[in-house]
């Protein structure tokens, strides 16, 4: 089954990959509470429906004040969101996530899936993040990065730097993005998931590794 963002950061940020500070929220009311809790000055409030695309349906938006926060969040809460991958019945907005906007210098494209015919572990990886992985499997095609995990030995150091590496970070990154790729591995093989994607993981214009907009946890048995 799917997961929420929320419960995915959660996830992530116990096995030290860093996500944006961010806080549930299920009225205008508590949005805005949320924004003085986290401090700052911009914060993305999104849709908590098990959907990609949120941000082209609506789903997502980008606030800079309590008044654009409270008319956002009255805006998603009791409709239905409505995605390619909803199908046109939708999904209903109960709850909203409101988390820290973060200056993005890059997006990048991490996943990890359950490939149950060779009984391993695949990662896919892109410097071309922002897009879903299709898109990226369509249009740069070049960008991809793979790599399979031996079930027996499980994931090595050295693998995740060579992803690190792959992807043409900075050298000050490959340590940070190596940590990142085996605490989402940890988390992937701790709660016996199929899939994991984080689509972006952003590089930040201050130099941070970050777990951005969305994250996809599919567990199998919970």
């Amino acid at each position: 089954m799917d997961i929420h963002e929320y419960q995915a950061k959660e996830l992530l940020a116990r096995h030290g990959v860093h996500v944006p500070r961010g806080g549930l929220a299920y009225s205008p009311e508590q949005a805005t509470y949320r924004a003085r809790e986290i401090g700052g000055s911009k914060w993305v409030l999104k849709a908590q429906v098990h959907s990609g695309a949120r941000g082209k349906a609506g789903g997502i938006k980008l606030c800079s004040n309590d008044e654009e926060i409270s008319n956002a969040a009255e805006g998603m809460l009791g409709r239905k969101l409505v995605t390619q991958q909803t199908g046109p019945r939708g999904k209903l907005i109960s709850r909203l996530y409101l988390e820290e906007a973060v200056d993005i210098a890059q997006e990048l494209y991490l996943g990890f899936v359950l490939d149950r015919k060779e009984e391993r572990v695949m990662i896919v990886a892109s410097a071309a993040g922002g897009m879903e992985i299709e898109d990226i499997s369509e249009k740069k095609p070049d960008s991809i990065i793979r790599a399979a995990v031996d079930p027996g030995v499980g994931m090595q150091g050295f693998q995740a730097r060579e992803i690190a590496f792959g992807l043409g970070l900075e050298s000050n990154l490959i340590g940070k993005a190596t940590e990142t790729i085996l605490g989402c591995y940890q988390v992937f093989r701790d709660y016996d998931a199929s899939m994991l994607e984080i689509n972006p993981l952003v590089v930040t214009r201050d130099g941070s590794l970050v777990a951005g907009h969305h994250q996809r946890i599919d567990l199998q048995h919970r």
